[in-house]
């Protein structure tokens, strides 16, 4: 076979382009080209290699429709992410929770390989919805799911909280590890208290452990989940916030549009992982959508809040194009 680099002959590259034909577009499989063409398989072999190599035959990849991987990779250029997974969905606000619920299954299944320890955000609606439809893994794929952040609050939201850590622990056949104390406490002397009991003595432990961070991003309102909770902050704090720029949290630390960490009034009375602590974690997996969430997410992403996004298609072109 003549090599790549050399001029064919018009006759060899007429051969060239027959047999890329016959099997590229007509679908003829090579032993029948070869009986066609009176030539053994294995110069047909050779012959379509060489049209691959010499651009007779171009490999074109077209993503099916929903499938949105330039979005995807255009975000984690501009964003610096590790990956990103972007989903088509029609809806906004609360209507986009169940397109990301199930991305973020799938997501957890593909890249739970084993040993992790997985921190989780109590108070993402998202999240809790992507556990009812995540899949057992067979064998364990995580060594402990803890709590990011406290966990009490009103008992039926509670109840959700904490059947999020301990049905993800469930799925990954991991050991639960819960932070028994509400997120936002009355003073900083009552959170260093709580901080010395046994059992939240324990996750914060964990948190140094963390391989992996299962993230909520809310915006300035509190999402309708937290305010039920009892863990949302009050009025007062949202305008302080508001007048410091800030745009969202994650796990209730507030940053602005660039993704720093706004000096809040109430950052000492807080129970959850540190942000420095947070951002030292591997993966940092940040699930939310919806147009009200763009100025949230886009700061979570400039402060290196997460490093994996999950999110919808409206919510990632906007994204893109500020």
């Amino acid at each position: 076979m003549a090599a790549a680099s050399s001029t064919p002959s018009p006759d060899h590259m007429r051969l060239l382009v027959k047999v890329a034909r016959m099997y590229h577009e007509r679908g003829v499989r090579q032993p029948e080209i070869a009986a066609h063409l009176h030539m053994s398989q294995p110069r047909v072999s050779r012959l379509l290699k060489e049209a691959a190599d010499r651009g007779v035959v171009r490999t074109v990849v077209v993503s099916p429709e929903g499938v949105h991987a330039e979005l995807e990779e255009a975000l984690v250029e501009r964003y610096g992410l590790r990956d990103a997974v972007v989903v088509e969905v029609e809806g906004a606000g609360i209507d986009v929770i169940p397109a990301l619920a199930a991305a973020t299954a799938t997501y957890l299944d593909a890249t739970l390989k084993g040993g992790d320890v997985i921190g989780v955000s109590s108070w993402s609606a998202t999240l809790l919805e992507a556990v009812k439809v995540m899949r057992a893994k067979t064998p364990s794929v995580a060594h402990e799911v803890v709590q990011l952040v406290g966990g009490s609050g009103s008992p039926e939201v509670q109840l959700h909280a904490t059947r999020l850590t301990s049905r993800l622990a469930e799925l990954t056949g991991a050991r639960p590890v819960f932070a028994p104390s509400a997120a936002l406490v009355g003073s900083r002397e009552l959170r260093d208290l709580l901080a010395r009991e046994p059992e939240m003595a324990e996750a914060m432990r964990a948190w140094s452990r963390l391989t992996l961070a299962l993230l909520g991003i809310g915006s300035l309102d509190p999402s309708p989940l937290l305010r039920r909770s009892g863990n949302a902050i009050t009025p007062e704090d949202q305008r302080q916030l508001k007048e410091l720029g800030a745009v969202g949290d994650v796990c209730a630390r507030y940053f602005d549009i660039e993704g720093n960490p706004v000096d809040a009034s109430f950052n000492d009375r807080l129970i959850g992982i540190a942000p420095d602590r947070l951002r030292a974690v591997e993966r940092r997996i940040g699930v939310a959508g919806g147009i009200d969430k763009v100025a949230a997410i886009r700061g979570a992403a400039r402060g290196a809040w997460i490093n994996v996004l999950i999110t919808d298609a409206d919510v990632a072109r906007r994204l893109l194009n500020n």
